[in-house]
């Protein structure tokens, strides 16, 4: 029985030194020293927690007390685990948690708090090779980016980001941070800078998403800068500031809900469409690679940098929207084995996006 004012703590007993929870504090900084993303670390220190509590409830509260058996257990609990939402976790994620517990405890050998990593030889969910659960048609993107009321300066600012979004495939976080000085109209890109990963990148960008952004700047911005202008493009009306994350998903989940197409998804369906739509007219696996910002495409496959120059050219070639006037496009060639895994990897983004 426990004792009277006892409270049990969140997620152990932080005041432990040698406890999960101080080492896992202690994992964080070490994170954060070498420079690895906030949303690295935050999601790090989501999956961390989750282990830790688990441990705590079951009476472990110190790395040297986890064995592989026990992280067999606890990823037995992970696969029947349900979210608030009473939906289950995705293979993905659970192999996403796993895998964070694996690098932790590695760390954790190396600084001798553990003789060995307990996760080396764990046995990680098998991810199954599936196809975006919703991808939108070239007409269903136009559909949806014909929705927003252009009187309405609000309206013209949502076209321009959507139009950004399936131009150029960018990730939302990657929309939000894009600032004025990322774009170049006479070479027809735009810069991405520390995107996943902290790497930065130059993609294309049509001359539709660029007329379309350009009114924005000139007709609709200046009316939402709030004094000092930092230089972010799309701007919220409330304050002034860069759109947040969940605002931009909520802005583009409810055009897309309200075209009425039986599909759902928010802004990394324009990513899906983007790829599927250049991988259909014949774009190369691995050009496409290059634009997305997917570092590689399996553990064995080989990241070779091309020139903007090509990558812009077979943008124009490829993307249904790269012109101000719709063109014909060339037939599509035998579909490439490494097609499914390009569309797998945005299948993954997208529950991370989600946070599944």
């Amino acid at each position: 029985m426990a004792k009277k004012g006892y409270r049990k703590p969140v997620v152990g007993d932080a005041g432990d030194p040698e406890g999960l929870v101080v080492w896992s504090r202690r994992y964080l900084d070490h994170l954060r020293v070498r420079g690895y993303s906030p949303r690295t670390i935050k999601t790090t220190e989501s999956c961390l927690s989750l282990f830790a509590e688990w441990a705590w409830d079951r009476g472990l509260g110190k790395p040297i007390e986890i064995t592989k058996p026990i992280l067999e257990r606890y990823q037995k609990w992970l696969f029947y685990y349900r979210k608030s939402t009473g939906q289950p976790l995705t293979f993905s994620s659970q192999k996403v948690r796993l895998q964070k517990l694996r690098v932790w405890f590695r760390w954790l050998a190396r600084q001798n708090v553990v003789l060995a990593n307990p996760a080396a030889d764990l046995e990680l969910p098998r991810v199954p090779k599936k196809l975006p659960k919703a991808i939108l048609t070239e007409r269903e993107v136009e559909q949806v980016m014909a929705l927003p009321d252009l009187a309405d300066p609000l309206g013209l600012r949502d076209r321009a980001m959507m139009e950004v979004l399936y131009s150029t495939g960018l990730r939302r976080a990657e929309l939000a941070a894009l600032q004025l000085y990322d774009i170049d109209k006479d070479r027809g890109t735009v810069t991405v800078r520390e995107g996943k990963g902290k790497k930065d990148r130059v993609v294309p960008i049509g001359q539709r998403a660029l007329h379309w952004m350009g009114r924005y700047v000139e007709e609709v911005r200046p009316e939402l800068v709030v004094p000092p202008d930092h230089g972010f493009v799309f701007l919220d009306s409330e304050d002034g500031n860069p759109l947040k994350l969940a605002r931009l998903t909520q802005l583009m989940k409810r055009y897309i809900d309200s075209a009425r197409l039986g599909k759902t998804g928010a802004c990394h369906i324009m990513r899906h469409a983007m790829a599927t739509h250049m991988l259909e007219a014949g774009c190369d696996v691995r050009l496409l690679q290059e634009i997305l910002g997917h570092a590689e495409m399996s553990t064995t496959a080989i990241y070779t940098r091309v020139s903007i120059k090509h990558l812009k050219r077979v943008h124009d070639q490829t993307h249904p929207a790269a012109k101000l006037s719709p063109k014909k496009r060339p037939p599509p060639p035998e579909a490439e084995a490494t097609e499914e895994d390009l569309l797998e990897a945005l299948e993954a983004e997208a529950d991370t996006e989600n946070g599944q």
